[in-house]
């Protein structure tokens, strides 16, 4: 049986055409010399055993790097920029004091709520005390206009007391008691309550206009953008400083499902920022669960550490991530491995007998020049490795550096 020639090119295919008619001329020759009893030649090869090692599927993509935390920091208030407390570069850390816009005139308007608020307090207070002493005056005249009463209705029972006199008695405790509901109607102080509650409102409002004049990083990092200089005022919506944390950068890819579907957050992964670089190990943070609508990908991030502040945020890296670990397969150089026009694949196996035996083989990762074999194999076997295309089945062989493969075990 003939090994296929993988290609479709018309000197690859003149090559293999080439390989094929040599090795018949080899065959027919040999079979002459059986016959004519001569010694039967052999075929110069390389070799390589098939090992038993661990094996990973990676995946390989281009990525471009993103900081893992960011903030564009956009004034609340528009107002000119009164001083800047960093450049360019700056490391710092959340809450600290960045710029500060000018604010004369929040202070103004602080102040005059403050007064409004102040002021507000005091009438609450001042009619608080009114409204309690005036309820404890009708409630004392009250009690008192009842205890007249109720004496003299006693003498009236007794025959000692005229009945007008009750009668003066019940109309002074009537309006002893419309006295007592009318203050405490006076007590219910909603509408002193409500300016306070109003001027304390405003008095805010200044305190929070006025805390928007400076301007602090919600997070720790390094001033990256600082476009503004000290008297300019910022366009609304423009961001005055932007902070990026680079301690730790993120390197989004573009994967097709397939791919993506193989990865899961927490996956082994490394990138190369640029040529000669070593790589930088990293995790998988993030496998979108959805495609993106307009290329029809899934987005994938792979997060690193940044100790040292070399990788920058926006350029592109290569990204490798391992998508499948096999502990113990049986791996055999890429270059061994013969594939068919149909996709079928074999392996030329240097048997005991010295002779080189076509074995169709069931591939699985490729990775780095190693290919995965899922049967057929047995580690220590040995398989060609280059001479392999239009060897023919069952033909001697030795390996490239003249040593005759004929009865090895290894």
């Amino acid at each position: 049986m003939i090994g296929s020639f993988k290609g479709n090119c018309p000197l690859c295919a003149s090559m293999a055409l080439a390989a094929l008619l040599l090795a018949s001329a080899s065959l027919m020759s040999a079979c002459s010399a059986n016959q004519r009893g001569e010694a039967e030649p052999n075929v110069t090869v390389q070799a390589a055993p098939v090992k038993t090692a661990a094996i990973q599927a990676i995946i390989s993509t281009d990525a471009i790097l993103y900081p893992r935390d960011q903030a564009a920091i956009v004034p609340k208030i528009l107002a000119p920029i009164k001083k800047f407390y960093v450049h360019r570069g700056s490391v710092v850390h959340s809450g600290q004091l960045l710029a500060e816009l000018e604010n004369q005139d929040l202070l103004g308007a602080l102040t005059e709520n403050q007064g409004g608020y102040e002021q507000a307090q005091a009438a609450y207070q001042s009619a608080l005390q009114s409204a309690g002493q005036d309820l404890k005056v009708s409630r004392e005249q009250l009690d008192a206009a009842q205890k007249l009463y109720d004496s003299r209705e006693i003498l009236y029972k007794q025959g000692a007391m005229a009945s007008r006199d009750v009668q003066d008695a019940a109309i002074a405790l009537t309006q002893a008691r419309n006295q007592y509901d009318l203050a405490k109607k006076a007590y219910n102080l909603k509408a002193a309550e409500g300016q306070m509650t109003a001027a304390k409102g405003k008095t805010i409002s200044a305190e929070a206009q006025l805390s928007y004049t400076k301007i602090v990083s919600p997070i720790n990092g390094v001033v990256t953008e600082r476009p503004f200089y000290e008297g300019e005022t910022a366009p609304s919506g423009v961001p005055i400083i932007t902070v990026m944390d680079l301690s730790k950068l993120v390197a989004r890819a573009h994967l097709s499902p397939d791919q993506a579907a193989q990865l899961h957050p927490g996956d082994s992964a490394s990138i190369v920022a640029g040529s000669g670089q070593s790589a930088i190990a990293g995790k998988v943070t993030v496998v979108s669960p959805a495609l993106d609508p307009n290329s029809t990908t899934v987005q994938v991030w792979v997060e690193v550490s940044n100790p040292e502040g070399k990788l920058k945020s926006g350029s592109t890296v290569v990204l490798r991530i391992v998508a499948r670990t096999v502990k113990d397969a049986l791996i055999v150089p890429s270059n061994a491995v013969l594939t068919a026009p149909d996709g079928t694949t074999s392996v030329m196996v240097i048997g005991n007998d010295g002779r080189a035996h076509q074995t169709e083989v069931r591939t699985g990762i490729r990775d780095d020049g190693k290919v995965q074999v899922l049967n057929a194999l047995h580690a220590g076997e040995q398989v060609v490795t280059a001479g392999a295309y239009g060897l023919p089945d069952g033909v001697k062989v030795t390996v490239s550096n003249g040593a005759s493969l004929s009865g090895a075990t290894d």
